[in-house]
C-alpha cells in the first residue's frame, strides 16, 4: 500500500469547521431557550428534564474528550496548562475549546503558509476527534431532546416557535453528525473512495428517514405511558450495551473508559445503527433493524390500542402510517446507496462491510508518522471497511506502532 497523505485541509474545510462550531453553539442556545420557555410557562418539570438531558450528554462528552487528551501524544496536546484543560472540561467547555483550537490550527494551515505534511496530519487528528465528539453529544442530547419536544407538543396539542426551531435544528444536527462521522472515517482511505455530493445527500437522507420514525413512536408511547419510557429505555439500552460488549471493542486506552464508550454507543443504538466490530456486518445490521422495527411497531401498537378515541389527536393515525412509510423509504435508500451510489461501486471496486460483509479491495492510508494518526478513529475505520489480508496486516502493524 503506497504511503499517502490525508486530504488537504483548505479554506473550504475551514469554513465548514467554523460553521459546525457555530451550529453546535446555536443548538446549545436553542436547548437553553426551550428550557427557559418551559420554566416561563409554569412547567418546571419539563424544564428540569430538558436541562438534565443536556447536562448528562455534556458530561459524557466532556469525559470522553478529557480521557482522549490524557492518552494523546504530548506533541499533539494543546499548548496550555493541564490544569486549565481540566478546568475547561469541568466547566463543560472542553468540546468548544477543541473546536476553537482546531480552527486556530486550521487557519495556520490555510493562511500562514504552514503547508507541511505534519501540520496537515495534526489538523486531521483534531478533526477526527471533533467529529466523534459531535456524534456522541448529538445522540446523547439531541435525540432525547427531540423526543421530549415531540412529547410536549403532542401533550399540549400546540407548537411554539422555539419548539419548532428546536426540532428542525436537532434533526439536522443528528443526520449531519452521522454524515460528518462517516466522511471522517473515509479520510483513512485513498482519495478515490471519497463520498460524492450525490452519495452524501443519499447518506444524509436515509439516516434522517430512519431516525425520525423511531423518535416519533417513542414520543407517542410516552404520550400515554410517560413512566413506561423510563422502563423501556433502560431495558433496550441494557440489551444494546450487552450486544456491544459481546462484539468486543478496543476504542479507549483502558478497560474502565471502554465501558463508558460502550455505554454511549448503546444510547446511539437505541435510535440508530452504529457498527463497532470487524467482520460481516450484513447479518448484524439485519438483526438490528429487525429488532428496532419490531420494537417500534410494538410501541406504536401500544399507543394505538391505548389511545382514547377523540378528535384531539385524530391526525396522529395518518402520521403514524407516514412514519412507517418513511422508515421503509429509509431502508430502501440505504440499500440503494450501498448497491449503486457507494463510492467503491462507482469506482468499480467493492462495497463496504456494512453491505457486502467482508470483501477485499480497499486500501488504507499508510502514514509516515504513526504518532500523528488518530488511533481511535483508525480503529473505527478498520471496523467499517474491509481489507485484503496483506493490507490488513499492514494496517495492524501501523496501528500497533501508533
Amino acid at each position: 500500500s503506497p504511503r499517502a497523505a490525508p486530504p488537504r485541509f483548505g479554506p473550504l474545510q475551514l469554513v465548514l469547521a467554523a460553521a459546525g462550531t457555530a451550529a453546535a453553539a446555536l443548538d446549545l442556545c436553542m436547548d437553553g431557550w426551550v428550557a427557559a420557555e418551559y420554566a416561563r410557562r409554569g412547567q418546571p418539570a419539563w424544564a428540569a428534564l430538558s436541562l438534565s438531558l443536556l447536562a448528562a450528554a455534556s458530561a459524557a462528552a466532556q469525559a470522553c474528550s478529557w480521557l482522549w487528551l490524557r492518552s494523546d501524544p504530548p506533541a499533539l496536546r494543546p499548548a496550555v496548562p493541564v490544569a486549565l484543560l481540566a478546568a475547561l472540561h469541568l466547566l463543560q467547555l472542553g468540546f468548544f475549546f477543541r473546536c476553537i483550537h482546531a480552527l486556530k490550527v486550521g487557519w495556520k494551515v490555510c493562511w500562514a503558509k504552514a503547508e507541511e505534511e505534519d501540520e496537515q496530519r495534526h489538523m486531521a487528528f483534531l478533526s477526527h476527534d471533533i467529529s466523534m465528539l459531535r456524534l456522541f453529544e448529538t445522540f446523547l442530547e439531541n435525540t432525547p431532546q427531540l423526543t421530549l419536544l415531540l412529547y410536549v407538543i403532542l401533550r399540549t396539542n400546540k407548537a411554539e416557535l422555539t419548539q419548532g426551531l428546536g426540532i428542525g435544528t436537532a434533526f439536522l444536527c443528528v443526520s449531519w453528525s452521522l454524515l460528518d462521522y462517516h466522511q471522517s472515517l473515509r479520510s483513512f482511505l485513498q482519495d478515490k473512495y471519497e463520498l460524492s455530493l450525490g452519495s452524501s445527500i443519499i447518506y444524509f437522507l436515509w439516516n434522517l428517514f430512519l431516525i425520525c420514525p423511531r423518535i416519533l413512536v417513542v414520543a407517542l408511547f410516552a404520550l400515554l405511558w410517560p413512566y413506561g419510557v423510563a422502563l423501556h429505555f433502560p431495558l433496550v439500552w441494557l440489551a444494546m450495551f450487552l450486544w456491544v460488549s459481546l462484539q468486543g471493542t478496543d476504542f479507549m486506552e483502558s478497560p474502565g473508559p471502554e465501558q463508558l464508550y460502550r455505554a454511549v454507543v448503546a444510547v446511539i443504538l437505541y435510535f440508530s445503527w452504529f457498527n463497532v466490530a470487524q467482520g460481516r456486518t450484513l447479518y448484524r445490521s439485519i438483526i438490528y433493524h429487525g429488532f428496532i422495527l419490531v420494537d417500534s411497531t410494538l410501541l406504536a401498537l401500544a399507543w394505538f390500542w391505548g389511545r382514547a378515541p377523540s378528535e384531539e389527536h385524530s391526525y396522529l393515525l395518518p402520521v403514524l402510517f407516514a412514519a412507517l412509510a418513511c422508515y421503509l423509504l429509509g431502508l430502501g435508500l440505504r440499500v440503494t446507496y450501498y448497491k449503486w451510489l457507494h463510492p467503491n461501486v462507482q469506482e468499480g471496486g467493492y462495497d463496504e462491510v456494512d453491505a457486502s460483509g467482508g470483501r477485499d479491495g480497499l486500501e488504507f492510508r499508510s502514514f509516515v508518522e504513526p504518532d500523528l494518526v488518530n488511533r481511535r478513529m483508525q480503529w473505527l475505520a478498520q471496523t467499517q471497511f474491509p481489507l485484503s489480508q496483506p493490507a490488513r496486516q499492514h494496517f495492524l502493524n501501523g496501528a500497533a506502532a501508533a
